[in-house]
């Protein structure tokens, strides 16, 4: 395992600090977090960039969040992780990702052009350091995000995860390690991880923080468009002067110059 990235947290109220515990005799790792900063976080950017769902579907990406950081919380330091799950209901498309590099978590849910034919799938995408990408494709049922993630975590990861909301925002994460005792893990309930700490020998292993952020810039979105520009300035904006545009993978809006865009290409030429 990777060193830790040093801290660049300068305000302790906008991240979550996931605690990761292994729980003794029971052969189980533990990650909990309460995600309130994570979660204000998230309606800011919403309100920044006007993006505004439906009551389930807001609760579904706020799961989402949850799923990836924990998930997160629990791998390698030098793991970057990225999920896209199509469910058909609701008829959402949810993409979440998390870099345990930078300590960073983001993701946002598309409404249109959303897969209704064949089965829901999880797409899951892993990139390690010096590592080829590694990722995997399951189908699962429901219409619910963590229990989407446990799905995957027994066809993909091939073992067993659970999720439970410790109390209002405050949500916990129990996977199996080897030789875990996976009667005590299938019969767990939320009762009994709110007594886990009195009922359960746990070992504290470390703290992570995470913190809503993409990390998108205008720059890269000209790093995207930059084959394109090259090829036909003109049909990238289409015989505007300003190009509309919302980052993939938050989906904030950027407003592209065309003369702004046609001098950085030059540069680059």
């Amino acid at each position: 395992m990777d060193q830790p990235p040093p801290s660049t947290d300068t305000d302790s109220s906008s991240v979550v600090e996931v605690r990761c515990y292994f729980v003794r005799k029971r052969n189980a790792l533990v990650t909990r977090g309460q995600f309130g900063p994570v979660f204000m976080d998230y309606y800011l950017h919403a309100a920044d960039h006007g993006l505004r769902l439906p009551e389930t579907l807001d609760g579904m990406m706020k799961e989402a969040l949850v799923g990836v950081t924990l998930h997160l919380a629990s791998k390698p330091w030098n793991e970057e992780h990225a999920w896209t799950v199509n469910f058909h209901e609701p008829k959402a498309n949810f993409f979440v990702t998390g870099d345990n590099r930078n300590a960073r978590i983001a993701g946002r849910c598309f409404t249109e052009n959303v897969r209704l034919d064949g089965a829901q799938l999880f797409y899951s995408q892993q990139v390690k350091t010096n590592e080829p990408v590694r990722q995997s494709a399951v189908e699962f049922a429901g219409g619910s995000f963590l229990r989407a993630v446990e799905q995957f975590y027994t066809q993909s990861e091939q073992r067993a995860g659970r999720f439970f909301e410790h109390s209002d925002e405050d949500y916990v994460f129990v996977s199996a390690q080897p030789q875990c005792d996976m009667e005590w893990l299938e019969n767990l309930d939320t009762e009994q991880i709110r007594a886990l700490d009195r009922q359960e020998e746990l070992s504290l292993l470390e703290t992570r923080t995470y913190r809503w952020e993409c990390g998108c810039t205008l720059e890269k979105l000209y790093a995207a468009l930059l084959p394109h520009a090259r090829r036909d300035m003109d049909a990238v904006f289409a015989g505007d002067e300003v190009l509309k545009a919302t980052c993939p993978r938050c989906a904030r809006r950027y407003f592209i110059d065309r003369e702004q865009l046609e001098a950085w290409v030059a540069a680059r030429n």
